[in-house]
């Protein structure tokens, strides 16, 4: 790639972030930094649905270099290389659609890039002028390592070819990064409160417990759609007519592996993809169980009951949307509702986790001063 299309790349990021850059500059909101804290933890959800749409699509080495498309900055520069692939494969992997998807994905990603940077320089500003705690530079440092980290897979995702396990990891990922904005906001949400921010101790681990259950059933998620075995079973509830189908664990849950081959090299059994399906399909269960319990126990505390609903409401659409992906075979607009489902709950998991941990410690209130009544003048009205 030449130093002019990686000049016009990096400018097309930028140009992706002005938008909410200048709505946060505009905005008439004085904490300017929680304002930006917010708009990337919102990009970042977009980021992840877009993301999923991306990988849905099959578009995901519909420029099958990086960082730019055929070594351009764009798929309209490199309109004859992408053309010319389309018409020797046109259900391929790289069409003009798919370039264009998949280079928008990379555009919106380099965007919330410029964003977590901004972040980042402003915590350290604010930071050495205030030294007050909430500009803590320390997680939004964090954040720029980490999405160094996720641009990374990012790449290796494409030069890997898809490999189930990189794209899985990236997907993780991504969703690592919406539960640290998120986190990040809801710290800026408790200092915009005011007072002193304090740790709670009532028990946390239902709360915990249903963050872990959550991030192994999106890996188990990830892994169903990265090794594209939605459709490894045909019916609901039972897989493909019986609740124990043949199953291949060997072969399915080999992590190191080309897309759709064994570790072997060979075309990979369609009863591991059964297995790879079934495995999610029934850890679903286990999710419903551990998330509701979560709900329940919030509901008794004014500040988490909230949360408590929206984990409920949005857990059983999940469900639904998930059963409905299975029952209509498959299609587009229900796979992407499930995707951003499961990033949905990441977000209020998350702020659910960190409500239940901190609190703004309210102030003690000032007892009233007894008036001595030789202090008082006949005329003087009583106290």
């Amino acid at each position: 790639m030449t130093f002019s299309h990686l000049a016009l790349l990096l400018l097309t990021g930028l140009i992706a972030a002005t938008l909410p850059l200048t709505l946060v500059w505009m905005s008439t909101d004085a904490n300017k930094y929680r304002k930006l804290v917010w708009i990337t933890a919102f990009l970042t959800f977009d980021l992840i649905v877009f993301g999923g749409f991306t990988r849905l699509t099959d578009s995901g080495l519909g420029c099958p270099d990086w960082p730019g498309c055929y070594g351009m900055a764009n798929p309209f520069l490199a309109h004859e290389q992408v053309s010319a692939a389309q018409a020797a494969m046109p259900t391929g992997p790289v069409t003009v659609a798919k370039a264009w998807i998949e280079m928008v994905h990379r555009y919106l990603a380099m965007g919330i890039g410029v964003l977590l940077v901004s972040l980042m320089v402003q915590a350290w500003r604010h930071w050495k002028k205030t030294h007050l705690p909430t500009y803590a530079p320390g997680l939004p440092t964090l954040l720029f390592v980490f999405v160094l980290v996720q641009g990374a897979f990012g790449a290796w995702t494409v030069t890997l070819k898809l490999q189930p396990v990189i794209v899985t990891i990236h997907l993780l990922l991504g969703m690592g990064l919406l539960a640290m904005v998120t986190w990040l906001g809801c710290r800026q949400d408790l200092y915009q409160a005011g007072g002193r921010i304090v740790k709670q101790r009532a028990p946390r681990w239902p709360y915990l417990l249903a963050a872990a259950t959550l991030a192994l059933q999106i890996a188990l998620g990830g892994w169903v759609s990265t090794n594209y075995a939605t459709l490894a079973c045909s019916d609901f509830p039972t897989c493909n007519g019986t609740y124990l189908p043949e199953m291949d664990f060997e072969h399915g849950f080999t992590l190191w592996r080309e897309l759709g081959k064994t570790a072997a090299g060979h075309y990979i059994p369609m009863s591991a993809l059964t297995a790879i399906h079934w495995v999610h399909r029934n850890f679903a269960v286990v999710l419903v169980l551990v998330l509701g319990y979560a709900a329940w126990r919030a509901r008794t505390n004014p500040r988490l009951r909230p949360l408590s609903r929206s984990i409920a409401i949005v857990l059983a659409l999940q469900a639904c949307t998930g059963i409905a992906t299975v029952y209509f075979s498959f299609p587009l607009t229900l796979a992407v509702l499930h995707n951003a489902g499961a990033a949905l709950l990441v977000l209020l998991v998350t702020m659910l986790n960190y409500r239940s941990l901190y609190q703004i410690e309210a102030a003690s209130p000032v007892p009233a001063q007894p008036i001595a009544s030789a202090q008082l003048s006949p005329a003087s009205p009583h106290p």
